[in-house]
Formats: structure tokens, sequence, C-alpha cells
């Protein structure tokens, strides 16, 4: 085979261009596989869990996929052996209302930081970015202090009052206020809008995919506060779900069926509300990535 005969127009180009289609299509294919393993190993845990609440106690430690004789029975033992309902609730509420106050105080102080110039403003943007590398046990006592002195312990209203603000919600909110197009603003200034509509209207629309994100992570990081709930409860009424799950766990032993169905109700909540703004969360990372 000559080298003119290379050299033609369409003689190699079809066999090259099969090889790098066959190429791709192979990096494809394990790629996909490779997202399916990892998908299934990431999956099976709560499988496991969901399948192990529907398990009748003297089968328990079965090893089948499915249970062979699949009960109700640790569900109706879990309830009747805490308020699971109440807890829910006041996790639901606990969670809930941190993460509006986080997003609220997040939003209006990154805005101060992003937008504004101030006498020591970066030395006070500094320091909230520190109180975020302090662990929450370290301030957790001088809290209860306070929640006590005030005659809030055993309430909900005491689980809430020290997550109203947090610091990486003002971080990521000043962040990404940081990135927007400056020139949009000064667009809305021109016609006529000030500071508050700019940031309800041109701002706040425009970040809800990383509001979004930042609201899940919240919501899960409130839903899954163990010790601050633990510090202040004193009945398992005004207590939250974390908590009666540990109840289960003894040191006579630990009622495995019971406590894998009060941890399924409790993941429960947390499922929905990520299917609900999945799209918004994907929509964030994809415009990140191309910013």
């Amino acid at each position: 085979m000559t080298t003119d005969a290379l050299a033609r127009p369409g003689f190699g180009k079809p066999v090259a261009l099969r090889r790098i289609s066959s190429q791709s299509g192979l990096n494809s294919a394990a790629g996909h596989l490779m997202m399916v393993l990892l998908s299934i190993f990431c999956l099976f845990p709560v499988y496991w869990m969901l399948v192990s609440s529907f398990r009748p106690a003297n089968t328990l430690f079965e090893t089948s996929l499915w249970p062979t004789q699949p009960s109700l029975d640790n569900y109706t033992r879990a309830i009747d052996a805490i308020p699971i309902a109440r807890m829910l609730v006041n996790t639901l509420v606990f969670s809930a209302v941190s993460t509006v106050f986080q997003l609220l105080t997040g939003i209006l102080a990154a805005f101060a930081f992003a937008r504004w110039k101030f006498p020591f403003d970066k030395l006070i943007y500094t320091g909230v970015a520190l109180t975020w590398l302090v662990p929450f046990q370290v301030v957790m006592i001088p809290n209860y202090l306070l929640v006590a002195q005030l005659g809030l312990l055993d309430s909900v209203l005491a689980l809430i009052l020290p997550n109203i603000a947090a610091a990486l919600a003002i971080m990521l909110l000043a962040q990404a206020m940081r990135g927007f197009p400056k020139e949009v603003i000064e667009a809305a200034r021109m016609d006529g809008a000030g500071n508050w509509r700019i940031l309800w209207e041109v701002l706040v629309p425009n970040l809800r995919g990383t509001i979004a994100s930042l609201a899940i992570l919240i919501f899960i990081s409130t839903w899954n506060e163990y010790f601050w709930p633990l510090l202040l409860s004193r009945t398992a009424e005004n207590s939250v779900i974390q908590i009666g799950i540990q109840m289960f766990m003894t040191a006579e032993g630990n009622a495995w069926g019971p406590l894998m169905a009060a941890s399924t109700l409790a993941s429960l909540p947390v499922l929905l509300i990520y299917i609900v703004l999945q799209r918004q969360v994907v929509q964030s990372f994809m415009k990140s990535g191309i910013r």
C-alpha cells in the first residue's frame, strides 16, 4: 500500500473513525458499568435496612435478599415503644425552621458581604468563616446554659435557637453572589431597583440551584443532629427521631427489627426532599462546572 493511497481523501478516514467510535463506546460502557456498581454499593445498605425492617424476629439474621415471610411487626413494635409520629413531627419542625432561618440569614449576610463595602468588612467575614471551624461541641455547654436560663429546656424552640444562622450558608451564598454578573445588577439599578429589590428579584431567583443545594445540606445535617437534642431532651414527646432510634440500643441488647423500622421511617422525609429538589441540585452542579 503506497503513501499516495493512504493520502487519498476518504481512504483511511472511515477506519480511524470506526476505531475512535469503538474506543469511545468501550469507554462509555465501562463508565456506565462503574456507575452501576458504585450505585449498588451505595444503595445496598439502604436496601438491607428496608428489607430487615420487614423480617420477623425469628428470621432477622437471614441472608436472603428478600424476607421469606414479610411482616409489619417491627413497625408495630417501634410505634408502640416510642412516639414515632410525634418525634418525626418534632424533627421535621426543627429541620425545616432551622433551614429557613439559616437560608434567610445567610442570604442577607451574604448580600452585605458580597455587594457592600463597609469598615472592617474583610475582618468580619474572616471572623464569620473562622466560626465554621469551631466544633459545635465547644459551644454546646454555653448554649445549654443560655437555653436553661431562658427556661426553654425540653422544647423544640431550644433546638432551633442555636441553628438560626450558620457560617457555611453565609460563605457559600457570598461566593455565589460574588460570581454573579455585575452587569445584570447595574442594569437593574439603572431601571430604578434598590438593594432590596435586586436581592429578591434578581439575585435570589438566579441562585435557586445554589439555594436548593444548600437547603438540602442544611436540612439533612439538622435532621441527623444527635448531641444537641440529646443534651436538651427530657421526654420522648419533645425529642427527635434520632433519640428515638437510640432508645432501641440498650445495654441488655439491641432490638434490631424495630430499630430498622424506625430508621426506615426516619429516612423517608430526607429522601422525599431530595426527590423534589434534585433537578435544582443537578442544575447547580452543572452551572458550577460550566463557570
